[in-house]
């Protein structure tokens, strides 16, 4: 007998909310599964919704209590093989096709909804921290990696590459998704036990979401570490006045990398973006620091540059 037929497709919608808590980088989940963490996600009704966006927006205020500012859309996730969303019950087995987006916001008071969350998104993915040099967690999944790549010289070059093993090649804090992935197929992540049905490894890294969210946090987290080299979305992360330490601070939450303090001051002077208030701010413990805020004016122009990311050597 051949396959059965495919019995359609359902599209669902998962939100990656990013925000600063007490000098982490958090996302918004809500309860999974197993006590898994998940993603605001809810199903697209195309006789209901009007648009994505739409849809969006209503159910992760429903979710969650938040009302979603600026959103932008990530990446198409329908990949067969993968535990989908919230897998639709039943015989009929509907493909699962989810569309994420990327959203920020300044405002990160707890969520109004009890059930959800800020989770640390460093937390999730332990080994993108690298603050304070090599976490602990790399060297167990560099040497496991080594396990699984043994006579595989395309898989060696791709570990060099995306960990940064050798001397010859550097720490690309863009490629989340390419580390997780990889660490995916050698069955170093839960979700990749769970997917084959098999017992989860003891050198499992990192807080397991529940269905395919940890990978799309990792795309979201992603194009946002990408993206703050060429716009300055990080000022959508911080509240109206801040020191030059905060916004720092925010940068290497967001980046999980230790910035030289005089480069990145002096790169953010260059942006022309910010501008002294006037005011000092006492908050800092010490000696008062001064107050910043953004220049009036559309940031989402062309004419608005990144940040600098001056990584200490």
């Amino acid at each position: 007998m051949g396959a059965p037929a495919e019995q359609g497709v359902r599209i669902g919608l998962s939100a990656v909310v990013i925000a600063l808590r007490d000098r982490k980088a958090c996302v918004l989940t809500t309860p999974g599964e197993d006590g898994a963490a998940a993603l605001p996600f809810g199903p697209f009704d195309p006789g209901r919704d009007r648009t994505f966006e739409l849809a969006l927006r209503a159910f992760v205020t429903a979710q969650t209590g938040f009302r979603l500012g600026f959103v932008e859309q990530l990446y198409t996730f329908g990949d067969l093989g993968r535990d989908s969303p919230r897998a639709t019950p039943g015989p009929e087995r509907r493909r699962e096709v989810s569309v994420g987006y990327l959203a920020l916001t300044a405002d990160a008071a707890d969520a109004p909804l009890a059930e959800a969350r800020w989770t640390p998104v460093l937390d999730i993915f332990p080994w993108e921290d690298r603050r304070d040099g090599p976490p602990a967690c790399l060297a167990p999944l560099i040497d496991d990696l080594a396990t699984w790549a043994v006579d595989d010289p395309r898989r060696q070059a791709r570990i060099e590459t995306l960990f940064a093993t050798t001397p010859a090649h550097r720490w690309n804090e863009g490629r989340v998704l390419d580390r997780y992935e990889l660490l995916y197929e050698a069955g170093l992540v839960a979700e990749a036990a769970r997917d084959q049905d098999l017992p989860p490894l003891p050198t499992a890294s990192g807080r397991p979401m529940v269905s395919d969210h940890r990978r799309i946090l990792a795309t979201g987290l992603g194009r946002l570490r990408s993206k703050l080299k060429y716009r300055p979305v990080l000022f959508d992360l911080m509240p109206p006045t801040f020191t030059l330490s905060e916004l720092q601070a925010a940068a290497e939450a967001i980046t999980g990398l230790s910035l030289h303090k005089q480069n990145f001051r002096r790169g953010v002077e260059r942006t022309g973006l910010v501008q002294p208030t006037g005011l000092l701010s006492a908050a800092t413990g010490g000696r008062p620091a001064e107050l910043f805020r953004v220049i009036d004016g559309d940031l989402a122009t062309g004419e608005a540059l990144g940040l600098p990311l001056p990584a200490q050597r």
